[in-house]
């Protein structure tokens, strides 16, 4: 059986995705209308074991849509601007 692995921009694996529980999961509680609810994607994030590899790419690929690694875009934002 062949595994299939996401690349980043430098062809790196992500095979981190294939274990996070949003890929078991409906996508679009992760990318929720806007002014709608983060609560149950962020329920989800709480007990992923890939949560901090999740939050890294994001935060590495300036994500701007969607729950990564527990937070929002805004939340996201405001950590790196803490980073910094």
């Amino acid at each position: 059986m062949r595994e299939l692995f996401l690349l980043d921009g430098d062809g790196e694996e992500l095979g981190w995705q294939e274990r996070a529980l949003c890929a078991q999961t409906d996508p679009e509680a992760f990318f929720p209308e806007k002014g709608g609810s983060t609560r149950e994607a962020k329920k989800v994030c709480l007990t992923c074991e890939v949560r901090d590899d999740c939050l890294e790419y994001a935060l590495m690929n300036d994500e701007r849509f969607g729950i990564w690694g527990g937070l929002s875009e805004r939340e996201r934002r405001k950590l790196k601007k803490r980073a910094v």
